[in-house]
Formats: structure tokens, sequence, C-alpha cells
């Protein structure tokens, strides 16, 4: 489902006496913070706050943010949740985001009528990403994210298409 505001990371602390945050991403890598000049501190991009620096550091992103400028501030922020609007992302045509892929209803790419449930999680294993899907049952089945198995996939609409591997489910 397209949202308008995803999770880019997470304030997990202050780096030096200057104000910049250390960031835990929700996204592929820290270098993805480098593409925004305004992030928000809420899911309905309601508080805006401009993005002066941003850079990787090991495994975190280090931000500096508008009006926050000393150790102090940085700290009074906590463990804030930061956003980005999604038309501010670049995305190739045909990609999406995890988190839109979320709630998406998965069918059957031969028999659209049969619904196998909806995805509730996504593992990203290096070879390929594996859909966690919740069957009406409450079952979890998994689904590699291959071009065998999946034919469509429209997040704007909530819906998947696959074909189900044989061994992958039993009906």
């Amino acid at each position: 489902m397209i949202r308008d505001y995803l999770e880019i990371g997470a304030i997990v602390g202050t780096h030096g006496i200057h104000g910049e945050l250390r960031v835990n991403p929700a996204c592929d890598s820290p270098e993805f913070f480098a593409g925004f000049d305004v992030l928000y501190y809420d899911a309905r991009g309601q508080r805006p706050v401009r993005v002066l620096s941003a850079r990787p550091h090991k495994n975190v992103a280090l931000l500096r943010l508008e009006g926050v400028d000393s150790a102090e501030a940085a700290q009074a922020l906590g463990r804030r949740t930061l956003f980005f609007r999604r038309a501010d992302a670049r995305l190739e045509e045909g990609q999406f985001f995890i988190a839109e892929l979320l709630g998406c209803e998965v069918f059957d790419a031969a028999d659209p009528a049969l619904r196998y449930g909806a995805i509730s999680d996504v593992s990203q294993t290096g070879a390929n990403d594996v859909w966690h899907i919740k069957t009406p049952a409450g079952k979890e089945i998994l689904i590699p994210v291959i071009d065998d198995v999946v034919k469509a996939v429209d997040v704007a609409n909530g819906r998947v298409e696959i074909v189900m591997l044989a061994g992958l489910m039993e009906m």
C-alpha cells in the first residue's frame, strides 16, 4: 500500500558536540539519507525539518538537522523516528519500498480468485528477498522473491500475484 510518508530511521544517539545525530537506518543503507533535503518528525508530514548534512558512518547515518546545533539539543530528541516523503525518493520504474508490501494481498497468478493471504514481513537473505505470507488460517508460508514465483506487484492497489511452487504450501 503506497503511503505518503515512510520511516527512514530511528535516532539512536548523538555524535560529537555540534548536534550531529546517529540514526539507525530503516532503509537499505545509510547513503539513502543523502538524497533528502527535508525529513519529518511525524508519519503525517506535519513536522518537517531541513537536513543540513547526511553521511554514512559505519552502520548508521550521521545527520545534522536544522535547529539541532548542540549535543544537548540532539539528546532532547531522544529515540524519535524520522520519516521521508515518498514523493521525494528516487525510485526506478517498478521499484517499491518494503513497507509498502506489508499488508498486500497475495493471489495466484493463474487463478486470481485464489487468495493465499497477506504479506506480513520481508526477510532480506542476500540472494533474494523472502516474503512471509500469513494465510487466512493463520499459518505462515515463505515465498522467495524470484522471477519464477512473483508475476505481478501492484502496491498501489495492495495486490501481488504469484505462481506457487510445489512444496511451498500444502493446501
